[in-house]
């Protein structure tokens, strides 16, 4: 699908990272981006978010390009969405909507699927409330009389209905986790979560310490449906390791609510490998975002092990680094070339000792 993307640059300084974020974002949805419209702002515009000046040479620019749809890079009220495609005569996508396709794309499981089509629902109600506000005005006329509150009505009690359904379906999902996790509580086996920025390489890692073969691929949101592993190390006994969802700035609270469930396995994790990719030049804000997303769902006093990915990328060695107490904050891995992976072992071994209470995990001072 040819489109044109806006982007609006704010003046911060993470705009360039911002808007490349995006086109990643567009492209991974399936887009052919044939142009940029960058637009500089100091605060949003109420109608139309960017300035009418803009509008218009976006406007002119599709007479000339024949896009078939434009992707905003803000999320974008109702109302000026509406605005927006009125003028453009096109179908205007914005951020939040894009996020919410990408995970339609990519969802595979059958919990997977149920946690994007609420999200996509409750997004849309959003929408509703002013989709028939042309129709309401009309008091009077032929063919005018009500119907636009009536349909209105008729689709918020639809989507109601069926928002109830999936929240009901996801619920059991969540007590069939619970009991899974009281399980491994019993048995004593660490539960191990990988969190991170999207495309920070978790799904590699993952497949690197499991031997699993989840998909993985250098993408946006490549993967999204949650999957757990038992592995044996020699120094600990069993452990499940999780591999969830990516994060992303300013991640639809729709989305981070939709996929509580999945979230669940971070929540109620005993460690977190919080992964990150050491050739981004963005990684420090990139690790800013995530730990705002622990927070927001409540993981953030969960331990957690700092994963540097990707060193192959930057010319790092393996190795770990420790904190004044002497346990392992840090550890440098290449999931790709399988470099630093017992180092990453050993710690997982060690936090296991130092979080369930366990004396029989070996230690390796000079690792």
């Amino acid at each position: 699908m040819k489109a044109i993307i806006i982007s609006v640059d704010f003046g911060k300084l993470d705009y360039q990272a911002h808007a490349q974020e995006f086109e990643m974002l567009a492209t991974g949805a399936g887009a052919e981006i044939l142009a940029t419209v960058v637009a500089k702002r100091d605060r949003p515009d109420a109608k139309f978010f960017i300035g009418s000046g803009k509008v218009d040479e976006v406007a002119l620019l599709i007479q000339s390009c024949q896009p078939d749809i434009v992707l905003f890079d803000q999320p974008l009220s109702p109302a000026q969405q509406r605005n927006l495609e009125r003028v453009f005569n096109l179908r205007v996508v914005d951020r939040v909507t894009l996020i919410l396709d990408i995970f339609a794309l990519r969802a595979q499981s059958h919990e997977g699927k149920l946690q994007v089509e609420l999200a996509q629902l409750q997004h849309l109600t959003t929408r509703l409330t002013r989709m028939w506000t042309h129709l309401e005005r009309q008091r009077g006329g032929i063919g005018m009389r009500g119907p636009g509150e009536s349909q209105l009505e008729m689709d918020k009690r639809m989507i109601g209905d069926k928002v109830r359904m999936l929240k009901e379906r996801l619920a059991k999902v969540e007590k069939q986790r619970a009991t899974q996790r009281r399980s491994r509580e019993r048995s004593h086996t660490l539960s191990v979560s990988l969190v991170g920025y999207t495309n920070a390489g978790k799904s590699t890692l993952f497949n690197a310490l499991t031997r699993a073969g989840a998909y993985a691929a250098d993408q946006l949101f490549a993967t999204l449906d949650t999957t757990t592993r038992r592995i044996w190390l020699e120094t600990a006994g069993q452990i499940t390791v999780s591999d969830t969802v990516g994060f992303i700035r300013d991640l639809p609270t729709t989305l981070i609510a939709a996929f509580k469930a999945t979230l669940e396995e971070t929540v109620h994790a005993d460690l977190l490998l919080h992964v990150i990719d050491a050739s981004s030049p963005q990684r420090d804000e990139q690790i800013s975002e995530v730990n705002k997303v622990l927070q927001e769902i409540g993981a953030q006093d969960i331990p957690t092990i700092l994963v540097y990915n990707k060193i192959d990328l930057v010319g790092y060695e393996p190795k770990i680094d420790r904190d004044e107490s002497g346990r392992i904050t840090r550890v440098f891995v290449s999931a790709q070339e399988r470099a630093g992976l017992e180092g990453l072992r050993l710690a997982m071994a060690e936090a296991k000792a130092q979080i369930l209470g366990m004396t029989n995990v070996e230690t390796y001072e000079n690792f």
